[in-house]
């Protein structure tokens, strides 16, 4: 027999099968590879043939559409050496999402999801205490469908503006399905923000009805008068005088229907319909309102399948808030359309990042993504102590990782952390995926269906190495990038340009195309006639064993122009000292290049940050500036 491929000969052996049940024809090396296969999964191999099989018949090519009858399915994947893109350039090169006329994520995922398996997993929740409440598809269809008929009670239509404020409960995404079916477009904002943001928010955005909880009610009432546009308030916990209660709603007087009322007023949504305004948190000014489509789920197709490399049995967990766009990227959209279970953990008190490792290993979960500042916490921790073996993949995105905490994961428990890069404006855009080679420090390269370029400040291509802004071409517009920021001419002015949507970060691209990130455009120094990305400087400080944390800035000089400053936050145990700002100078040279090292280092004990977490360089620069006026507050140079 000639020997061929392990695909193909399922391929050609699958007509085989359904004929003669039991006869399959195969040369030694094949039946040894799907032996081997079958022994690390602790399966027998008829069991492994008909996995197989079954793969084969239903594996999706990436294009398509998505509708009631019909979902994609993440393909032939059958052990943890296997990927969902296991040739990236043929994948960049043919991949491509069909996006209908019409398209709803509430009734073309999760409704068809219900439909073809009652008793699948959704989601399972847990909080700080232990609690635990499990979700399946048709749990979270018939309890939207709820939402959706008390939204039509309240007034609510297609197009109308509703803030949801919630932490990680559960209703959180049962509101925001039962908002998406019924044509309303969702605001999500955080728990932490003050009423003076709040205010803010309702207003700017023109928000007819805030959904939240007791505890931030108060935050709410005292702004409710100011607030022109806001006509409906709703309590999922609870009761207040001129509050919607969300549980009363649920049984008084009769118990609210799980079949969606089909009254004239339901429209279906056009893919081009609003879907979500999210507000970007923004190191500098007022946050700007991201408007994304209905078609945007799909662009997380890219997020799920190919980054997260999720599989229909997975249980992903990705460590975010509810109110920031991460929380579509890693908990809602793309793993749902997978067919992926989520993992939720509620938290609500104080937060201690190793408290997660447990988790995983009582959890099972597969795949796991959090941001760069929570890995390095968890490499503190004595992981040898935990049992990963579920865990087969881990991402990061956020803000670049260090490579020397990629390191030291991979150390502790085999696994490399894959960088990727977005923004509330994109899905992932450009990706390390698993079955590409590496590179730490590097984001990776553009995902399948993006086309990225990088620029000068004229518009034109920079040769390899050589920093430019990452500019991103939109005909074809990619599947997932934002329509608009909302009412803000200047800004979509500044950020499209002809062709090309521009992000405002910078990068370079080597010789194997990856793609290393430098910094905001208003974050590089230019020292001396050198242009310094922070990123770099900050990387190569993170590895010293006395630094916990550090942002690097330009600060005036009557000489250079501006030199590097570096702010540390000192580990336990180290105490600033003349000494050990050499030490660290030294480090900085040696692991770079000598003329990025900080020629100023300040020592402190927290750094500004936005409520995402964030660090506001533009602050740091500022209170630098003003010291820099000042012949007395010039900063000091070590």
């Amino acid at each position: 027999m000639v020997q061929k491929p392990i695909e193909t000969l399922i391929f050609c052996t699958t007509k085989q099968i359904t004929m003669v049940r039991y006869s399959v024809t195969m040369d030694d090396s094949l039946a040894a590879s799907i032996d081997k296969s079958s022994e690390k999964r602790n399966i027998s191999r008829s069991d492994w043939i008909n996995e197989a099989c079954t793969a084969q018949l239903t594996k999706s090519t990436g294009v398509g559409t998505i509708g009631t009858t019909t979902l994609p399915s993440s393909g032939p994947v059958f052990g943890p050496e296997d990927h969902n893109m296991p040739d990236y350039d043929e994948m960049f090169r043919k991949f491509a999402i069909e996006v209908p006329e019409y398209f709803n994520f509430g009734f073309d995922v999760i409704d068809a999801w219900a439909n073809k398996d009652r008793n699948k997993l959704a989601m399972l929740w847990v909080n700080q205490e232990g609690k635990e409440k499990t979700f399946t598809f048709w749990d979270l269809m018939r309890l939207s469908n709820q939402i959706v008929n008390i939204m039509i009670k309240y007034g609510v239509s297609k197009g109308d503006r509703v803030l949801i404020m919630l932490p990680r409960v559960p209703e959180w995404w049962t509101f925001t399905i039962g908002l998406i079916k019924r044509g309303a477009v969702y605001v999500p904002a955080p728990t932490m923000l003050t009423p003076k943001d709040l205010k803010y928010r309702i207003n700017i955005a023109d928000i007819k009805m805030v959904i939240t909880m007791e505890e931030q009610a108060d935050k709410i009432e005292e702004i409710a008068k100011e607030c022109p546009s806001l006509s409906c308030k709703v309590l999922i916990d609870g009761k207040r005088p001129g509050w919607i209660s969300y549980l009363t709603e649920l049984d008084y007087p009769a118990p609210v229907s799980a079949k969606i009322v089909n009254l004239p007023s339901m429209k279906k949504t056009r893919s081009t319909d609003p879907l979500v305004i999210f507000f970007t948190s923004g190191t500098t000014g007022d946050p700007k309102m991201v408007v994304h489509e209905q078609s945007y789920p799909l662009g997380h197709i890219v997020t799920a399948r190919f980054w997260h490399d999720l599989r229909m049995n997975d249980l992903h967990f990705t460590l975010s808030d509810t109110g920031w766009a991460k929380s579509a990227w890693g908990k809602f959209y793309g793993q749902w359309i997978e067919g992926s279970a989520i993992f939720v953990y509620d938290i609500r008190s104080r937060f201690n990042a190793t408290e997660i490792l447990p988790l995983i290993e009582k959890y099972g979960i597969t795949t796991f993504c959090c941001p760069p500042t929570i890995y390095r916490m968890l490499i503190l921790a004595d992981l040898d102590k935990f049992d990963f073996s579920e865990l087969r993949h881990c991402v990061s995105a956020g803000e670049p990782l260090n490579p020397e905490v990629i390191k030291a994961w991979r150390d502790a428990t085999g696994m490399t952390i894959y960088e990727g890069y977005g923004q509330t404006e994109t899905v992932l855009c450009i990706g390390t995926f698993p079955g590409m080679t590496p590179k730490f420090g590097s984001m990776g390269r553009p995902s399948p269906g993006w086309h990225v370029e990088l620029h000068d400040d004229h518009g034109k291509p920079v040769p390899m190495h050589e920093e430019g802004r990452i500019a991103i071409k939109m005909n074809p517009r990619p599947v997932g990038m934002f329509r608009e920021y909302l009412n803000n001419p200047d800004e979509n002015k500044k950020s499209f340009i002809g062709d090309y949507y521009y992000t405002g970060d910078k990068a370079y691209k080597d010789e194997d195309g990856y793609l290393w990130f430098i910094g905001r455009d208003d974050d590089v120094i230019k020292s001396s006639g050198y242009r310094i990305g922070p990123f770099e400087v900050e990387s190569a400080l993170i590895e010293h064993p006395a630094v916990q944390e550090a942002a690097v800035v330009g600060s005036p000089d009557d000489v250079r122009g501006l030199i590097v400053k570096a702010f540390v936050i000192l580990k336990p145990g180290f105490q600033p000292s003349e000494t050990l700002v050499r030490e660290i100078q030294n480090h900085v040279k040696n692991v770079t290049a000598p003329y990025k090292y900080p020629r100023a280092i300040e020592f402190v004990a927290t750094l500004p940050k936005t409520i995402s977490g964030k660090i506001r360089r533009k602050e740091l620069r500022e209170q630098e500036m003003k010291k820099g006026s000042n012949d007395n507050g010039a900063p000091k140079k070590a």
